[in-house]
């Protein structure tokens, strides 16, 4: 492969030393074997632009790389770019064509068409290579997991062997795979770098290609001037360069034209990512804000972020909003504010089922979590919204003993994540029992605010009420609302629908119309959460004095209990 170096190409012209170029390390002189080789030369500095994480890796001279992205294309792009500055060649392994040297023909490139297929033999030829070159390894991962072939350890030592050859040369080998898994063997020759989104130049330049492969079609209307162009490109945002192509083509075949009206289908493009994960449900809110009886502190806080994520929030200085944690009673409308802030911010919710997230394999519970998020990412701005969080994690703390750590290390990457995440997504956990949160989760920094919400007061049981009679098509002001929300005293806005809907039957079975009185029967009948579960909500509403915040201005109170008869002593 002496032919592939890169004093044959046309690449830049060597320079004389400089600072900028691969650190030289102070290991042992070259093996007899590997032949010595002059460091690759850096181009003239104002070719240069700012070096990213990858590209100082490898001018670090890291011997592997492990480069996690579902964008093969891009990522060879990338090291092309690299491989073109530092004086470098490229060259491509895969299982089915071995490896070959990037833009050659596999059947043609010396030392490709299947001779070096075998993962021993592919790496076998990196380190025979003599010249500075960069190494890109697609889909390894399975060829260095045992559990899928007990012959993979010989791929691990190989490997392990390769990061030993390659610390004295200007060789580095890139593994790139849409997940993660790295033997443990190997942790500590590997670094990992996680491939970031497209950035907004990245679309632009696509929408350029495309417009210029489309401009003398008769039957294609582009009209991308300005704002359009810039919706478009926002609305993308998240998606890979191929998937964003791939839409932007169905929009050009589907109207034949290009413009801000497309949103709407890159948009659904969007769900059907949700979709596919597995893990994350796109839920189409069509809960309107006003549908939430009461809760005004809560829907206060949440009306003066509606435009947190806006590019004029982001000149005003405003940090995008990471979070809040809505703690109470069952049945009090938590999940239900989840899904009218989705209305009021104008953001797609995802419902995220983190109980799809643990798997049987060791280690793809955590990959799991982490595809979750990055799909989460993908389609940002947008609302995650995880219910019932306390019964997702509970018992991450001690898991060890029973799943040998794995709820404890998928908490440990959701935590990390909420305290680091720069996308855009906005996170609402729901609870109902603090006993069960993990005390990490309630950490400033986390999230921006604990809310605790209660059982409705009398005022908000009179419109949580009027709201739901509205809703069966019953006129409110035929009912006497007020003597139903005082002898509702103690129920859940759950507990007041249900006795509603239970009204309903009952009149619809009789014959009659739903009045007043028939509502009376359900909710004396009825017995409140509040009642079965006093101390649990006791204890709730201790732990929150002076730890949340109230999501409403009066507390309500849980229906008093009949007095208990007791013996009167006489002393």
């Amino acid at each position: 492969m002496s032919d592939d170096s890169p004093r044959n190409g046309h690449h830049a012209a060597p320079q004389p030393a400089s600072p900028q170029r691969e650190a030289p390390r102070q290991a042992a002189p070259a093996r007899a074997s590997q032949p010595a080789t002059a460091a690759p030369s850096s181009p003239p500095a104002q070719a240069r632009r700012p070096p990213d994480e990858l590209e100082v890796l490898i001018r670090a001279r890291y011997p592997i790389i492990y480069v996690v992205t579902w964008e093969e294309e891009r990522l060879e792009q990338r090291l092309q770019e690299i491989a073109k500055r530092r004086n470098k060649t490229l060259h491509v392994w895969t299982c089915s064509q071995g490896l070959v040297k990037f833009g050659a023909d596999p059947q043609r490139s010396k030392g490709g068409a299947g001779s070096t297929c075998d993962p021993v033999a592919g790496l076998d030829a990196v380190v025979a290579h003599v010249d500075p070159a960069i190494f890109l390894f697609k889909d390894l991962h399975d060829h260095l997991d045992i559990r899928v072939c007990p012959g993979n350890l010989r791929n691990i030592r190989r490997l392990r062997d390769v990061a030993q050859a390659l610390r004295d040369t200007y060789k580095t080998v890139v593994l790139v795979s849409p997940i993660m898994k790295i033997p443990t063997e190997l942790s500590k020759d590997v670094a990992v770098v996680e491939f970031g989104s497209p950035s907004v130049q990245d679309f632009n330049g696509l929408l350029d290609r495309i417009i210029e492969d489309v401009k003398d079609q008769p039957r294609i209307t582009i009209n991308l001037d300005g704002e359009a162009r810039e919706k478009l490109v926002h609305a993308a945002r998240g998606l890979t360069l191929k998937e964003a192509e791939n839409v932007f083509a169905k929009t050009l075949i589907l109207d034949g034209k290009l413009d801000a009206d497309d949103v709407s289908v890159v948009f659904s493009e969007k769900q059907q990512i949700i979709r596919k994960s597995g893990m994350l449900e796109y839920y189409e809110s069509h809960e309107k804000f006003a549908s939430v009886a009461g809760l005004e502190n809560l829907k206060d806080w949440l009306r003066k972020r509606s435009a947190a994520f806006s590019e004029r929030a982001a000149r005003f200085g405003l940090p995008s909003p990471r979070g809040v944690l809505l703690l109470g009673v069952q049945g009090c409308g938590k999940s239900l504010c989840a899904k009218a802030a989705s209305s009021l911010w104008k953001l797609p919710l995802l419902r995220f089922d983190i109980g799809r997230v643990f798997g049987s394999l060791v280690g793809s519970s955590e990959e799991s979590m982490r595809r979750a998020i990055q799909t989460a990412e993908s389609v940002a701005p947008a609302i995650l919204w995880i219910d019932e969080i306390d019964k997702a994690f509970a018992g991450s703390a001690g898991s060890a003993g029973s799943d040998g750590g794995t709820a404890s290390r998928v908490f440990g990457t959701f935590l990390t994540w909420l305290s680091e995440k720069t996308a855009p997504v906005f996170v609402i956990a729901t609870a109902n029992d603090v006993s069960q949160l993990p005390p990490e989760l309630l950490r400033k920094g986390r999230l921006d605010e604990i809310f605790f919400v209660d059982l409705p007061n009398e005022e908000e049981r009179r419109e949580i009420f009027r709201i739901h009679l509205l809703k069966r098509r019953r006129n409110p002001d035929a009912f006497d609302v007020a003597a139903l929300a005082k002898l509702s005293e103690g129920f859940s806005g759950a507990e007041i629908e249900e006795a509603i809907v239970a009204g309903l039957f009952d009149a619809f079975s009789r014959g009659g119309e739903l009045d007043t009185e028939t509502l009376r029967a359900e909710l004396s009948q009825a017995v409140p959460l509040s009642r079965t579960m006093s101390e649990e909500l006791n204890r709730l509403r201790n732990w929150a004095q002076g730890r949340a915040r109230p999501s409403t201005g009066t507390p309500a109170r849980a229906p008093a209990e009949p007095a208990e008869a007791r013996r009167k002593l006489e002393i």
